[in-house]
């Protein structure tokens, strides 16, 4: 006969291998809580979007400033350098090259950069087949020529073996290739592929957007400018992106309106003042 500790023990082992009534104290409780809103709680607050101040009269100020579009950039920047007869990748490829080019340059500089260019032959293949020497003096005198030789050599071969001879289609895959940073990258897809995905700040933008208070707090690099200015520039309903008008027209600005007056600071009082 089985003694009263052994048929308790075999009871209670049983009764954990069944899910009996030990498992059944371990059980969980599920208390439902009352949906927000709900025996008369209310719900929080949302928090209005930070924005600057008297912004939309900068941006006004700035349209009519920028309505002649007689700065050099609009005649002579990366939107007007490529081969617009070119086959598609190629008139993409001469878009990329022409910002490549345009870092610490003028314009009227990378435009005859880029007219010397096509006149040799301004492909994917025949650039390879080039000599850097000859590269060089086709390029000269744009600023840093000697590296953007370097630059044009090592992207067009990897625009040769990973990219059929086309460009990247998304900025991350952009900012991969040797010389080409988040300003060209967004430029390049504005251009290039007709999608606006963000903002090129450069030194100039990022200066006259501190100088604005365009930006919550101030920013060191253009970078944090870009992600600054992002964070509340208006977005238009039909693109996730930022509002293609607003961006367009700003990140196109200072380059030839601002830098090329000798008192470029009164200038933007003048002329952006929300008085």
């Amino acid at each position: 006969m089985r003694t009263g500790r052994s048929v308790l023990w075999l009871l209670l082992s049983k009764t954990k291998a069944s899910g009996g009534i030990l498992a059944r104290k371990r059980s969980k409780v599920h208390i439902a809580y009352d949906s927000p809103g709900e025996n008369g709680a209310k719900e929080a607050p949302k928090r209005k979007r930070w924005e600057p101040r008297n912004w939309e009269q900068h941006l006004s100020n700035i349209r009519e400033m920028r309505k002649a579009k007689d700065a050099p950039v609009d005649q002579m920047g990366a939107g007007k350098c490529y081969d617009a007869d070119a086959l598609p990748e190629v008139m993409r490829y001469q878009v990329l090259l022409s910002l490549m080019l345009s870092s610490q340059t003028k314009d009227q500089v990378t435009s005859a950069a880029m007219m010397r260019l096509r006149e040799h032959g301004l492909t994917v293949d025949n650039v390879l087949k080039t000599d850097d020497a000859v590269l060089g003096q086709l390029i000269y005198p744009v600023g840093f020529w000697k590296r953007k030789v370097k630059y044009i050599k090592d992207t067009t071969a990897i625009l040769k073996r990973d990219y059929d001879s086309d460009i990247p289609k998304t900025v991350e895959e952009l900012v991969k290739l040797p010389g080409v940073g988040p300003k060209m990258a967004h430029l390049v897809m504005d251009i290039a592929w007709q999608d606006v995905s963000g903002i090129g700040v450069d030194t100039h933008v990022h200066r006259i957007c501190n100088r604005l208070k365009w930006t919550k707090k101030e920013t060191k690099l253009p970078e944090e400018t870009r992600q600054a200015l992002e964070e509340w520039l208006p977005r238009s309903p039909q693109s996730p992106g930022p509002d293609s008008a607003v961006i367009r027209l700003f990140s196109r600005v200072t380059k030839g309106e601002f830098t090329r007056r000798s008192q470029p600071w009164q200038t933007i009082a003048s002329l952006l003042s929300a008085g």
